[in-house]
């Protein structure tokens, strides 16, 4: 729909400073779809997408899928589990045709830098590569964090796709919207997949979007003022727990503890989480093998039964340890 692409770059202007033309912009299925548009018309088989370990699972099963060789950068503790730019210029060779960030992330809710995602886009400058700029949770960002895309240095016209959705920032997941901006060429081979693979998003959905983007944003506000006060009552809950320790995240509305102090895997401790505590969570191992020694717990549930899982967790791993 012509009008909602009209709107999408709009808003882009507003939140990043630039105005991508119609051509640049596709409306698709959702914003999963987009990691298979990209991968699928950027990299041939055998190519290298540089990926972020842990990263959204998605990511790691488009790129299986491709025949893609994933090059896994491990977002380290100590860095806050943001991407070094150094670890990723150690993995960059000849073959390097994709670079895949996620800001704020899943599943640690990291936000890079602004001085890491210019650092980042020098690399990709200087390699001639594709950046794939996952910003999906770019609204659900806290005080303690700055949001930067690295779309500013090109305007999507050379290297960065902008993907993003509705799911996240508008509560719109049973919709299945999503817009990337791409630059022309790119945007046009991924609306010939879309075309071939879906035929298009239902106006009426489109619609929707129009509204979830111009109207009140007030309700999306609020929604993550609540975000932001059920992460510091999960993060010091989670830090009164013998064995374990959690960052404070600056976006998205996840937590990645670290459970290493607990003797268990993090396999074996979400085996433990749910049958001991009745608490459902991942392992990191989920989203990459450098989540080992972490899980990642989702706190879009009341403060109220926040607190009363980890207080059932407490006393479970209390028990435990004893």
């Amino acid at each position: 729909m012509y009008e909602f692409r009209e709107v999408v770059a709009s808003v882009t202007q507003k939140s990043r400073g630039f105005t991508p033309t119609i051509e640049q912009v596709v409306i698709t299925p959702g914003a999963n779809i987009i990691i298979y548009y990209a991968i699928c018309c950027l990299v041939n088989s055998g190519d290298e997408v540089v990926v972020p370990d842990p990263g959204f699972p998605t990511y790691y099963s488009v790129i299986n899928f491709c025949g893609v060789k994933p090059v896994r950068v491990p977002l380290r503790e100590i860095n806050g589990f943001r991407m070094n730019p150094q670890n990723l210029r150690d993995v960059m060779t000849g073959h390097t045709r994709l670079i895949i960030l996620n800001s704020p992330q899943n599943p640690t809710g990291a936000v890079l830098t602004p001085e890491e995602i210019f650092e980042i886009y020098q690399i990709a400058e200087e390699y001639d590569v594709y950046i794939y700029s996952d910003e999906v949770y770019s609204r659900m960002l806290f005080e303690n964090a700055i949001f930067c895309s690295p779309s500013v240095y090109d305007s999507c016209k050379h290297r960065t796709i902008l993907a993003n959705g509705f799911s996240k920032a508008f509560a719109m997941t049973g919709w299945r919207l999503g817009a990337v901006i791409a630059p022309t060429d790119v945007a046009e081979k991924m609306a010939l997949l879309l075309e071939t693979t879906s035929s298009c998003v239902s106006p009426f959905v489109q619609r929707a979007g129009i509204e979830a983007a111009v109207g009140d944003q007030e309700r999306t506000r609020a929604m993550v003022r609540e975000y932001r006060e059920r992460r510091d009552i999960i993060v010091e809950e989670l830090n009164k727990i013998p064995g374990v320790s959690c960052l404070m995240p600056g976006g998205a509305f996840y937590v990645f503890s670290n459970i290493t102090g607990t003797g268990l895997s993090s396999e074996e401790f979400s085996e433990f989480a749910l049958e001991e505590a009745g608490v459902a969570l991942l392992p990191g191992t989920n989203f990459g093998r450098y989540g080992e020694g972490f899980i990642r717990l989702c706190y879009a549930n009341s403060q109220s039964n926040i607190r009363r899982e980890m207080a059932r967790l407490k006393k479970a791993v209390k028990k435990l340890l004893c």
